[in-house]
């Protein structure tokens, strides 16, 4: 029998092959997902300050619909990757059915809500008219991209479950390509075409979010040799399975909204602190969000290959896999941590602030370092492995007790109460990423948290 040292981390070269091949694709998509918000903000930005904040509103709107869409396609991995482990085909398909009908209902409500209602929907984020009225412009036409997306992300999910991120990726630099052109000539109206300003980016936005869905449609229908999906199985109703998606998923979903509601109202309570202050926050968060597409790459990975081994049954190769990928998140916490630290002065220099602002900012930086570093054990940990594995319900009690009970009443108190120094007021918001590092570690070497959410046999439609 081997020795706890020696089966401490694995030995299989081919789980580090697949774990650095779909990380380094997961997190090449993700950083050109987010080049694409960054490219449409410079652009806006330059047309008029209107523009770039009724844009930046309806954003606030796009990320909440994200929480919803993750949700959805987290708990479709968490399953499917356990039946892919198996080699069973005939459940994956019948769970995306699933989350398509999912899908479909909350892209529903979003388009009524949003179509019915887009003034009142914006005047949660804004009292501005001007904003408002430029924000609703845009909001019209990309409120149809946010059902584009919803859908999408359900297909990339299966794909990623099964160990297919390459299609991700070469369609988010197609995206990346079409959307920066349209916006470029509509926005600006170059050669000949009108100017069409914030509606312009809300075309361009729609046209890629539109091309991104026919290109994994013609890709599962034509090239996907694992799952063939378009199959009438995938509308085919099965009561067991829908049961436990249903189990895996309001836990899931209740986890990603409680922290994606947080987010926006810990930017307001910056919002509300001087005017060097916010310019500081902003420009350091851009260089944090780069990094971080790294960590939630990470997370999206670990959630895929540990299902899959968790499908296989094999529990002494889940534990050294997940010991593995453990290490391995603190090794990338430190250096995106520290090469974040080491260059904030470079970084800083494209940047025109004054003197405190350029202070602020580079305090910023300096713990948001140090943030990087937990964050990127915890995350990956808790997200990926924990929720890979099919526990859904720790981090929808973990995030509901960090974010609500601590965090957010602290936050308030420490900005509009005790009146802290800027800084201070940064830490407090982003405490839970260290101390949310212990119950994950305790309940990460219980291995409590690891689920079998596949059944026996293949089930029949009822």
């Amino acid at each position: 029998m081997e020795s706890v040292k020696d089966t401490f981390f694995t030995r299989d070269r081919d789980f580090y092959k697949t774990l650095f091949r779909m990380l380094i694709f997961v997190a090449l998509q993700n950083v050109i997902a987010y080049s694409v918000n960054m490219a449409d903000n410079i652009m806006l930005g330059s047309y008029s300050q209107e523009a770039l904040s009724g844009a930046a509103t309806v954003n606030q709107i796009f990320f909440m619909v994200q929480q919803f869409a993750l949700s959805i396609g987290n708990t479709l991995v968490a399953l499917a990757s356990q039946y892919w482990g198996k080699k069973q085909i005939e459940p994956i398909r019948i769970l995306t059915g699933i989350s398509l009908k999912l899908s479909l209902i909350v892209a529903a409500c979003i388009l009524f809500i949003c179509g019915c209602f887009p003034e009142l929907v914006l005047r949660i984020f804004t009292t501005s008219p001007e904003i408002i009225a430029e924000g609703k412009s845009y909001l019209m036409l990309v409120m149809w991209s946010f059902a584009l997306y919803i859908v999408t992300n359900v297909l990339m999910s299966v794909l990623r479950a099964v160990g297919t991120v390459k299609i991700s990726f070469y369609i988010s630099i197609v995206s990346l390509i079409v959307n920066v052109g349209i916006n470029y000539v509509l926005i600006f109206g170059k050669f000949g075409f009108p100017e069409m300003g914030i509606r312009g980016a809300a075309i361009g936005t729609l046209v890629a979010r539109g091309l991104e869905f026919l290109i994994i449609l013609v890709y599962l229908l034509r090239t996907d040799q694992k799952l063939h999906l378009i199959h009438r199985d995938i509308w085919k109703y099965d009561r067991d399975l829908k049961h436990d998606y249903t189990k895996v998923y309001l836990p899931a979903m209740c986890a990603q909204v409680l922290w994606g509601v947080s987010v926006p109202m810990q930017t307001a309570i910056l919002g509300h602190l001087s005017a060097d202050a916010i310019a500081a926050n902003s420009v350091s968060t851009t260089f944090y969000q780069y990094l971080k597409v790294v960590v939630l790459a990470m997370s999206a990975t670990s959630a895929a290959l540990i299902g899959n081994t968790i499908g296989r049954g094999d529990m002494r190769q889940i534990k050294s896999e997940v010991r593995t990928m453990s290490v391995i998140d603190i090794v990338i916490g430190v250096i995106l941590g520290l090469a974040l630290i080491a260059l904030r002065k470079p970084l800083l220099s494209m940047y025109a602030l004054n003197d405190n602002a350029t202070a602020l900012a580079i305090q910023m930086i300096l713990l948001l370092g140090i943030v990087m570093m937990s964050m990127s054990y915890q995350m990956p940990v808790s997200f990926g492995i924990m929720q890979g594995g099919g526990d859904t319900p720790f981090l929808m009690k973990m995030n509901m007790i960090s974010t609500w009970c601590i965090v957010m009443p602290l936050s308030f108190m420490a900005a509009f109460w005790w009146k802290l120094p800027v800084i201070l007021v940064v830490l407090v918001i982003q405490s839970d990423q260290f101390f949310k590092c212990v119950p994950v570690f305790l309940h990460f070497r219980s291995y409590k948290w690891i689920k079998k959410l596949t059944r026996e046999e293949p089930q029949e439609g009822q």
